[in-house]
């Protein structure tokens, strides 16, 4: 699909969509009206939360050009170092926004669980364990070689300070279960690992693109009743989807920013104030996922995954003009230049999400095939004669077929934005830019009592259709004749392939703005967003119960590391060595 990368729009075209609206839905009500034949100066008056962000952003980088020490790691190690990672990408099954995080985790692991499980006798040094880690990363290609200024070690060590306090307070609890310590140790380590990459990157331009979408939408959302939540709720639950939909951001970095928030002196507490702070790790722990993922956080998530696209672009146009930061705003408050800016963003994430949808259909397709080897021979063919039952030649190629034909299927038909898509964005983002744009306002109806009933009901509903998916499933798979066990077995890889493709359908929609939904979209929705439900929360457990990921922490990985630091330890050695001789 062929996209004019000229596209220049003159004037918002605004309508009033106030009619035949939902109760549960969005409600758009264009304020300025004009039309796209009006013609308007190249100049616009920016909105005061996007002059913010440039300003902010343009002194950071003015302010990030100072003097300092790059941390420099040895480039065999690296590579090889890489090759590893790109393993521990499969093994562990995270997102990729979270993948540089998970190594975080990682390591923190392999080096204070032991002490945990009482292996462990002598304390972790904060600066070692700091230098330990930024080392990894680099290695690892999470952070960039020569560049990640020596001074932010420093800044690492105090954060980990605090969190060695809270995991040394864990491990000598005996008030806690064995279960129970190890999942507090995680929650520690989980968030730790949010506030040490935060430190290490320092993602400026992301913070301040989320608090401007943030503020801008707070304007936008009336709540009705307007009383169902006051002024500072609506604010933190409108930040939570910011952080949400526009970055992709997880449930433990949503919970370390609210920790921030709780906690004004996070980043510095006195000893005191830390001693404090642990008695409440199990509050945080058992409460906070709760409160992040309410019925009421869902609904201002649709809103924000409507108009994410826009900030989205914006962060590619700031990231464009990074080696400009005196120019940022000014190319900001011209229309025709941040059209063009926009157009070329949106054009090159357009190609690259063609790409990425066909990489993603073949590899996936790939992996759930690969997969069903290892667990038909791992898992299905000895519990099959455990239980007095075998496979015949057609039961095996219906059991590898069905699973990699499903994720083939659901991959296959995700197709990029139409052409029209474009004009939409463009008008939108100005919309949002500039004061003068026509701006879209939205109403999130908190339901009262008389929705709870109907609410019941459509939980009822939603639960019946995942029952009737399963049975279909399932007796399609006992028709095959497959054993019993492979029956139970292989359902339940269907409602992870589904959840997986479900999560791949959502990021194809990356470049789209208020969706529109058809009748083929409804079918789907009805068929695999229940199963996809029971999916997620079996990839939970997986990543929680990962038997093989542990055993690469701990027998693998540790003895890797370590030839690793011989590696570049010995070519540091020849360096010298060889400097020596004139």
């Amino acid at each position: 699909m062929n996209i004019n990368g000229n596209i220049y729009i003159s004037a918002l075209e605004s309508k009033i969509s106030d009619k035949n609206s939902s109760p549960d839905t969005k409600h758009k009500e264009i304020v300025n009206e004009t039309t796209s034949e009006k013609s308007v100066d190249h100049g616009g008056t920016l909105n005061p939360n996007i002059q913010i962000l440039a300003d902010t952003y343009a002194q950071e980088l003015i302010r990030s050009k100072k003097d300092y020490t790059p941390i420099h790691v040895d480039e065999m190690t690296s590579r090889l170092a890489k090759f590893y990672e790109k393993i521990r990408k499969v093994i562990d099954w995270k997102d990729d926004n979270a993948i540089r995080r998970g190594s975080i985790e990682r390591i923190l692991k392999r080096v204070l669980f032991p002490k945990l499980a009482g292996f462990l006798i002598k304390n972790y040094d904060p600066e070692t364990l700091a230098e330990t880690i930024t080392i990894e990363l680099i290695r690892g290609g999470h952070l960039p070689n020569h560049t990640i200024p020596r001074e932010r070690l420093g800044g690492v060590s105090e954060a980990l300070y605090k969190y060695l306090y809270f995991f040394e307070h864990v491990s000598n609890d005996r008030s806690f279960k064995v279960k129970e310590k190890t999942n507090l140790a995680t929650f520690i380590l989980e968030i730790a690992a949010c506030e040490i990459e935060e430190i290490l990157t320092n993602p400026v331009k992301e913070q301040e693109i989320t608090k401007a979408m943030t503020n801008i939408l707070n304007d936008r959302i009336s709540i009705i009743p307007s009383d169902s939540l006051n002024s500072d709720e609506k604010l933190k639950i409108i930040r939570i989807s910011a952080q949400r939909t526009l970055y992709d951001l997880d449930d433990n970095f949503i919970i370390y920013q609210l920790l921030k928030e709780e906690y004004p002196d996070w980043h510095n507490p006195s000893p005191d104030r830390i001693g404090e702070m642990s008695k409440k790790i199990p509050d945080w722990w058992k409460n906070a996922y709760k409160k992040i993922n309410t019925r009421i956080n869902g609904k201002f998530d649709s809103v924000s995954e409507g108009v994410d696209t826009v900030f989205m672009l914006l962060d590619d146009v700031l990231e464009e003009l990074k080696d400009k930061p005196n120019k940022i705003r000014s190319t900001l408050e011209n229309k025709e230049k941040l059209t063009d800016l926009i157009t070329k963003s949106y054009n090159k994430r357009y190609k690259t999400l063609k790409i990425r949808l066909l990489h993603l259909a073949f590899f996936s397709t790939l992996s759930v095939f690969l997969s069903n080897w290892v667990t038909f021979y791992i898992i299905e063919v000895p519990l099959a004669h455990l239980f007095y039952e075998g496979f015949n030649l057609s039961a095996a190629i219906i059991d590898f077929l069905i699973p990699t034909l499903v994720m083939f299927f659901l991959v296959i038909i995700i197709k990029p934005p139409k052409k029209e898509n474009l004009k939409k964005i463009i008008s939108t983002t100005l919309s949002f830019v500039y004061k003068d744009g026509g701006q879209e306002h939205y109403q999130i109806r908190i339901a009262g009592k008389r929705f709870r009933l109907f609410n019941v009901f459509m939980t009822l509903l939603f639960i019946l259709s995942a029952w009737l998916v399963f049975t279909s499933i399932a007796f399609v798979f006992y028709v095959a004749k497959l054993p019993i066990t492979s029956v139970i077995f292989d359902t339940f890889t269907i409602a992870l392939t589904v959840f997986a493709a479900v999560v791949i359908r959502n990021q194809s929609k990356e470049l789209s703005v208020d969706e529109d939904r058809n009748f083929s979209d409804f079918v789907l929705d009805i068929l695999t967003l229940p199963i996809a439900k029971v999916g997620s929360v079996l990839a939970k457990k997986w990543r929680e119960y990962n038997i093989v990921a542990i055993f690469f922490n701990f027998v693998i990985e540790t003895p890797f590391v370590a030839v690793l630091d011989f590696i570049q330890g010995w070519s540091e050695y020849l360096k010298e060595r060889r400097s020596e001789m004139h």
